[in-house]
């Protein structure tokens, strides 16, 4: 039975509550499915992208040390060129390169490609080309 039926029934049952909250999990996982994540080619970097695959936005993520704790999860927001773009499809491509620290950032529709990597502390885009 689909997420969205479940909670159809529930709802028809008397039970609003818990159809609300299976309605919010449709709609989560729906959203999730939107997104692509792809480590960094370079081998000693510890790196994930996160790409938003209608907007084009980009991200990243690394594990760093912090002293008296188990460690934490930097995360570089959207920067120059990085931030979303027109509606389309994108995608993220590595290089094979081992010491490439950056993605590609590729809309499959045009062809259109921008080369992104984590430049202080935000994720910066080339500008896209063809």
């Amino acid at each position: 039975m689909s997420k969205a039926l479940f909670a159809r029934r529930l709802a028809a049952a008397g039970l609003a509550p818990l159809a609300l909250a299976a309605g919010l999990m449709v709609a989560g996982s729906a959203r999730a499915a939107n997104f692509d994540f792809l480590a960094a080619p370079e081998i000693e970097l510890n790196r994930v992208y996160r790409l938003d695959k209608l907007t084009g936005e980009i991200g990243a993520c690394q594990y760093g040390d912090k002293e008296g704790t188990i460690g934490v999860t930097l995360c570089y927001p959207p920067g120059e060129g990085a931030k979303g773009q027109p509606p389309s499809t994108y995608a993220l491509v590595a290089s094979r390169h081992e010491r490439e620290g950056g993605v590609f950032r590729v809309d499959v529709r045009t062809g259109v490609m921008s080369i992104c990597y984590v430049l202080k502390a935000e994720v910066v885009c080339t500008p896209p080309a063809k």
